[in-house]
């Protein structure tokens, strides 16, 4: 499978049947008080109410105007100073805007300053901002680079003593105060940080949401010449080339080091190498021998970020994912050898370059400092996981977890399991970038559902797709403003998972895809309504509660689909049960549910709603109708089928969608999923 985290025009047509559009955005938001004293409640922007409805996500001022610079080519801990600047300052008025894709070749940060039309003047030297904004700060809180999660607790510390977050060269460098230097104060024992951190810091915090935000990114170094040393070329995905494989890394020698990186061979379809042992000999001498997931393997996984441990205790990567060990010889070695039992669709390089290196993970930073947000790291498994479920304690019900999980596909399936015990719904927003400018600019919203031709069912396969991801912030800040722009989108018909959130937290955003959506774009709410959940996993007495605000939030967006996880036993996916089909229909005003994680058979109602599994099949155009046609090949035409097709958003693009739509001939018929779900409604 693909990683959710793999990744980081039409005709502009409004949609039919007339909008109702209101402003949103806050013109006047709480929290103008001007420079706050670190207490709660000074200066802090607030949830509000607000026509439509309750606001969950804090909102900032209308920006009037806003200094900005492309700080693309400054390291992880210079954008860290930024963003934890542009915190503070844009706590009272957003005036500080960065991007993070090149100014210079029309990136998403410039086509999203550009669409807001808030004039602005750009810094060749975005660091310039530092000295400008100077004032506006008390100074700095200093990590320890020795304690990664330190960073953590010192940007919750920026939040709370309008501090920017340095380290101690850079304090020196641009000649700040010393607010609060946390070198010595913490070690390697995460849970002890973060236990000191909920101590005594929380207290004084915004309890508006938590967040979740790695300390620390891996970034790629540059001109890193890789040898390619084996390579499956067919597209396999049962195993069948399951073996035990000796490689010849030789070529790769040269400095102390070298490193074997494991990737897809196939990025497109998700079914990358699996790995179940390793060892490696130099000159014909053993100098490593491991299993993956095991601690054997921790002094050789120079990178597994991007990779998960399977049910068999395999090591794989999907699509754009890779994993690198590294090994290092006895000097003098000539011939190196990795033995390895791997199968799937594997490509296999290596190099003797260190391929990254380790830099403050600046992203998101700005909202979390603006919001006096606590912001933690904690793997949601084991006694990081007992002390996560803690933070989701001492918050109240449907208060959001915005961030994300570490250990990838694991780490989100128990990361949003266990938010949702404890009664808090997940924004992914770790990538998410200028939120305090986009949660101010002000844009119009419609709250009118989409108008369509209902068709009289026929003896017909009904096919809807629809992207996913859309739950997913910084996926519809980003990667999806770049498929939208696609000039084959709108070509053939296609739903769009998006947050409803975004109308909080970017409603110029959520503004945008509504207004130039074509007559074939379908905007739906992305998994499981107003945040990531798994409803199955919420307490009972709890799950109304994320209904309700879920109904809040589809109305307000004029949505009336929702695309939906339920929750894992023994995993396995559960359908949806009849209590939450009911709950559903009571608080949300939605006509059906496509249920994710699904092989497409589901098809059942669930308090009257109907409730579709989610059919995904591997490959492109040609390769998805084949899988379509043998999963429906029993189907005798005596009645209509219905099948819910799933777009994976990393892979795909409109004209990928635009050529599966021209291979869908008779018996099928492509249809929005407004249209899909009326015919299902009426033969159900």
């Amino acid at each position: 499978m693909v990683s959710r985290r793999t990744f980081l025009a039409g005709s502009g047509a409004v949609a039919a049947g007339g909008l109702g559009w209101f402003q949103t955005g806050s013109a006047a938001a709480a929290g103008q008080a001007g420079q706050a004293s670190g207490q709660v409640g000074s200066g802090l922007v607030s949830a509000a109410t607000e026509s439509g409805g309750r606001r969950l996500l804090p909102s900032f001022a209308r920006p009037k105007h806003l200094h900005y610079g492309d700080v693309t080519k400054l390291s992880g801990g210079d954008q860290t100073l930024l963003t934890t600047l542009q915190g503070v300052v844009n706590r009272s008025r957003p005036e500080l805007y960065f991007s993070f894709s090149t100014m210079d070749n029309d990136g998403v940060d410039a086509r999203w300053l550009r669409d807001s039309g808030v004039p602005s003047t750009r810094y060749a030297d975005p660091l310039d901002l530092v000295a400008k904004y100077k004032r506006r700060i008390r100074g700095a809180i200093l990590h320890d680079p020795e304690v990664p999660d330190s960073l953590n607790v010192a940007t919750t510390l920026a939040g709370l003593e309008n501090a920017v977050v340095a380290d101690a060269a850079q304090a020196k460098a641009h000649g700040l105060r010393v607010v609060k230097d946390l070198r010595g104060m913490f070690d390697d024992d995460r849970v002890k940080t973060y236990r000191w951190q909920l101590t005594n810091l929380f207290p004084r915090c915004s309890h508006q949401l938590l967040a979740g935000l790695p300390p620390t990114m891996v970034v790629q170094t540059e001109n890193v010449n890789w040898r390619e040393i084996a390579r499956e070329t067919r597209q396999i995905r049962d195993e069948s080339n399951r073996g035990t494989f000796t490689l010849d890394v030789s070529p790769a020698l040269g400095q102390d080091v070298v490193y074997v990186r494991f990737q897809d061979s196939f990025g497109n379809d998700g079914w990358g190498p699996s790995v179940l042992s390793v060892s490696a000999k130099a000159n014909g001498t053993t100098i490593a021998t491991f299993a993956p997931g095991t601690p054997e393997e921790a002094p050789y996984l120079f990178d597994g970020l991007n990779s998960s441990i399977g049910a068999s205790g395999n090591r794989f990567s999907d699509g754009g994912g890779y994993f690198i060990y590294q090994f290092t010889p006895p000097a003098g070695t000539t011939s190196l050898t990795v033995t390895v039992e791997m199968w799937n669709q594997y490509l296999v390089t290596a190099t003797d370059t260190a391929p990254t290196r380790i830099e403050p993970f600046p992203y998101f930073r700005d909202y979390v400092v603006a919001t006096r947000s606590l912001v933690s790291w904690l793997p949601p498994n084991g006694p990081t996981g007992d002390l996560l479920r803690e933070h989701f304690a001492k918050v109240g019900p449907t208060t959001p977890y915005a961030g994300w999980f570490a250990n990838d596909v694991a780490g989100e399936w128990s990361g949003v399991d266990l938010a949702a015990q404890g009664g808090s719904e997940v924004l992914p927003a770790d990538f998410y970038m200028n939120g305090t400018v986009h949660s101010g600019v002000v844009a119009p919203i419609s709250d009118k559902v989409r108008k369509f031709t209902p068709v009289k069912p026929q003896k017909k396969i009904y096919v809807t797709l629809t992207f996913g991801e859309g739950d997913n912030v910084q996926y519809c800040q980003r990667h999806m403003r770049d498929l939208w722009d696609d000039p084959r989108r709108g070509d053939a018909p296609a739903n769009w998972t998006v947050s409803p959130l975004l109308a909080d937290i970017g409603p110029g955003i959520l503004s945008h895809y509504q207004r130039t959506a074509t007559k074939n774009d379908l905007l739906v709410c992305g998994p499981s309504g107003a945040g990531y959940t798994y409803p199955g996993a919420w307490p009972a007495d709890q799950l109304d509660a994320y209904l309700e605000l879920s109904g809040t939030y589809v109305r307000r967006t004029g949505m009336d689909l929702v695309y939906a996880y339920n929750h894992r036993v023994d995993d396995e996916w559960v359908p949806f049960s009849e209590a939450i089909g009911r709950a559903y229909a009571k608080h949300t005003p939605i006509r059906g549910i496509i249920q994710s994680w699904e092989k497409g058979d589901l098809l059942v109602r669930r308090g009257g709603l109907p409730v579709i599994g989610n059919f995904s099949a591997p490959g492109k155009a040609a390769e998805y109708k084949a899988a379509l046609d043998e999963h429906t090949k029993a189907w005798t035409g005596d009645a209509p089928l219905f099948i819910a097709g799933g777009v994976n958003a990393w892979s795909w693009t409109p004209t990928d969608v635009a050529e599966l739509a021209e291979l869908l001939t008779a018996p099928y018929e492509l249809v929005l999923g407004n249209v899909f779900f009326d015919a299902l409604n009426k033969v159900l």
